[in-house]
């Protein structure tokens, strides 16, 4: 099930006309409208919009956590569409990656044994050397044995991001991954998500709100009415902050609408 080197060439994720649309005829919303993006290995994305824009529904298609309504979506070589429930389930475990908002955390479980819980489930013995490394990466290495409890928002995250790690999944998502953290920590697991794609080749797609935290990213999406409507590469804070000020004004009929092309550079 895993990529091939044709499959290594392309892109590691690829969603070609992806549409999902949710309710019946009198109460339908189309959440994703036809949208087509190829995200590259190694590259860290970003992917932004207002509030009810679609993000949070792409990230899900792109993860195989929702079905689209149509449209296919490939990650790492496979066809998601093609697997059954139980397939994609065993998929996600081993070839994705998740880092929410909500560290999600077992509270009875210590630092390594949360983190080598999906290994675990997947019904594989965790290499040491792998955990080890994982743990000194993200900065936690003297803190194997604690329970979440005893450590602190930031360091929790960290956890959440080793656990995501463990498995070197071919894509790691995170959804808003710094959204309960103050600035000086959020900088702190965003340094480490920036690390991980330029020291180990780690494939990352992240949703968020904050400029800040997206100006980390090699490059920046924007959706808007379910529509992907620009895009930002290498990206600076003040570029993003006015690209998402346009966006806010989309309400107005009379406003300018951006008019920054999917992948073209600055």
């Amino acid at each position: 099930m895993h990529g091939t080197q044709d499959q290594q060439a392309g892109p590691v994720v690829r969603l070609d006309r992806v549409s999902r649309v949710y309710g019946g005829a009198k109460n339908r919303v189309t959440a994703l409208d036809d949208v087509s993006i190829g995200l590259e290995r190694g590259t860290f994305t970003a992917v932004m919009g207002p509030s009810g824009s679609g993000k949070s529904t792409f990230l899900h298609c792109a993860a195989g956590l929702d079905r689209p309504t149509s449209g296919t979506v490939h990650l790492d070589g496979v066809d998601l569409g093609g697997l059954r429930e139980r397939a994609l389930t065993r998929f996600r475990r081993e070839r994705i990656g998740f880092v929410f908002q909500a560290f999600n955390l077992l509270p009875a479980l210590s630092v390594v044994d949360n983190v080598t819980l999906p290994l675990r489930l997947a019904g594989t013995r965790p290499a040491k050397g792998v955990v080890d490394e994982v743990l000194e990466r993200v900065g936690l290495a003297g803190r194997r044995r604690s329970r979440p409890g005893e450590l602190s928002g930031g360091q929790q995250q960290r956890v959440a991001l080793a656990r995501a790690l463990v498995t070197r999944p071919a894509v790691v998502f995170g959804d808003e991954p710094t959204g309960a953290l103050d600035t000086r920590t959020a900088a702190e697991v965003l340094t480490l998500l920036r690390q991980s794609v330029d020291e180990a080749g780690q494939t990352l797609v992240m949703v968020t709100h904050d400029p800040l935290a997206a100006a980390y990213a090699d490059r920046v999406v924007f959706l808007a009415d379910g529509r992907l409507i620009g895009a930002l590469e290498r990206p600076t804070v003040e570029q993003i902050t006015r690209q998402m000020q346009e966006l806010g004004t989309w309400g107005d009929p009379f406003a300018p609408r951006p008019t920054t092309g999917l992948g073209v550079r600055r």
